[in-house]
């Protein structure tokens, strides 16, 4: 826990200067586990890189105090601390994830992007991965919150891949689908982390942990209140 504090101060010490309101957080998985969860259905499902994204939430920085605005199936759509955060995603190994900080080109109107996403807070997990039907999954949230004034997504939607590069359905997608009684949504239109990872409207901030074998800054880096 003590690791964890430390961490979670140099992270800090980041968000005053280094993070902003409307970045958006990426959490990257090592790779599938064998352990059929969700995230290893995610990276079955969409990887198509070496860095495996499974998860996107929202920055929300509030007098210095920085916290994460997302959805996840225990949680459904809620904000939550920095170590909340870190904790619901720390590894089977007992290590913290890699978290690659996005930021829009143009942030001029991320407070209001994260004042809509705020009025979703309480709302279910969306396990039925389906657009306007009163339920967010993660990538869905941001997709619904960043609108431009003309109405229009900043991140588009993209046809939904369920499938693994063998053709067949990970276990996980199968199961879930199968307990809520309809087909699986291939083909559907919808969103992804990794798709919203590549997108070209955003720039990478910073990576915590540093990633090795990689020339992204860290963001412990960006705060000149940290001595190194």
């Amino acid at each position: 826990m003590r690791k964890l504090f430390l961490f979670i101060l140099l992270l800090a010490g980041c968000s005053s200067e280094g993070l902003m309101t409307g970045d958006l957080v990426f959490v990257a998985a090592p790779g599938e586990t064998g352990t059929g969860s969700i995230s290893d259905a995610i990276v079955a499902s969409t990887s198509k890189d070496s860095l495996n994204i499974i998860h996107v939430g929202i920055i929300s920085v509030d007098g210095g105090q920085v916290s994460v605005l997302d959805a996840t199936g225990e949680r459904g759509v809620a904000i939550r601390s920095l170590d909340e955060f870190y904790e619901d995603f720390r590894l089977d190994d007992g290590s913290l994830p890699e978290i690659i900080v996005k930021r829009l080109d143009d942030n001029s109107r991320a407070e209001e992007y994260v004042g809509k996403a705020l009025r979703y807070v309480g709302e279910p997990y969306d396990d039925y991965f389906m657009h306007d039907n009163g339920a967010h999954y993660c990538s869905e949230l941001v997709y619904d919150s960043y609108v431009k004034e003309d109405g229009t997504r900043i991140f588009p939607s993209v046809s939904m891949n369920f499938k693994a590069a063998d053709g067949t359905y990970p276990e996980y997608w199968e199961k879930l689908f199968g307990e809520l009684g309809v087909p699986v949504p291939q083909g559907a239109p919808g969103t992804n982390p990794q798709a919203m990872f590549l997108s070209p409207e955003l720039h990478t901030v910073c990576q915590l942990p540093p990633r090795r074998r990689t020339l992204l800054p860290d963001c412990r880096r960006q705060s000149r209140h940290v001595s190194e």
